[in-house]
């Protein structure tokens, strides 16, 4: 499905959350260290309830295999590009920063501007909760898919 992409979480139950959103969707989640939290933290786990053991989840020291021109799209206040006027294929790269900074600049000069995209907020609004924002994306891409291979 997709690539789900959290480079430095700090919140746990929003990674669980995550957690959660990747086992209904089929979506691999990839955590990129440091972390704010254990992988066992009680918090996270009581977030992603039983479905740890259905999420496909790995950690990574590294945010740079993910960033690529052709199948990468970076959320971001500073994006000009509506999430749905992205198209998504099945392997793309959902990257998505930590919820008190977001993701650098220095990996955002790395994409194109039409793949950074942004979600549509009131005037003054700082941004979404991070798993309410992945959550949105995900189900943007997969209806762009017609929800290919879910049941619904």
């Amino acid at each position: 499905m997709y690539n789900i992409v959290l480079y430095q979480p700090e919140i746990p139950p929003n990674t669980g959350n995550i957690i959660r959103l990747c086992a209904n969707t089929g979506c691999m989640l990839h955590l990129i260290e440091p972390l704010g939290f254990n992988l066992d933290d009680r918090k996270l786990r009581r977030a992603g309830l039983d479905y740890h053991e259905w999420a496909q989840l790995q950690t990574h020291a590294s945010l740079q295999p993910f960033i690529n021109p052709e199948t990468s799209y970076a959320l971001s206040t500073k994006g000009s590009t509506c999430y749905t006027d992205a198209h998504f294929n099945p392997g793309d790269n959902l990257l998505f920063g930590p919820e008190t900074r977001g993701l650098p600049e220095r990996y955002l000069q790395q994409l194109p501007a039409e793949n950074i995209l942004r979600l549509p907020m009131m005037a003054g609004s700082r941004s979404l909760n991070l798993s309410n924002t992945v959550a949105i994306v995900v189900y943007e891409a997969l209806r762009q898919q017609a929800f290919d291979g879910m049941k619904y």
